[in-house]
């Protein structure tokens, strides 16, 4: 499966690792091309944050463990885009 893009919700400890720490994790995983990581809460001991990843046939295997290999936790899959192609979300109007 050709994975393009991926929107994972991330956390680490506030103290480590550093979000460049784990960016520099990312980037050295198979696949990746680029990446975005953004802090979407700040607790007393956690970190929350979106990040995307994107770039042709991601390892997702390898990109999760490079990503706990420094200590901060995937939560979850928020987006993922596989394919020939990257389908831009379109926003529905109710």
């Amino acid at each position: 499966m050709n994975i393009r893009r991926l929107l994972l919700d991330v956390d680490k400890a506030m103290e480590r690792p550093s979000i460049i720490e784990i960016a520099e994790a990312i980037s050295a995983s198979t696949g990746v091309q680029a990446c975005n990581i953004t802090v979407s809460d700040i607790d007393v001991e956690t970190v929350g944050m979106n990040v995307t990843v994107e770039g042709e046939n991601i390892n997702y295997d390898a990109l999760v463990s490079a990503i706990e290999h420094v200590g901060a936790v995937v939560h979850s899959i928020d987006e993922i885009v596989i394919g020939e192609r990257v389908i831009e979300r379109v926003q529905r109007a109710r």
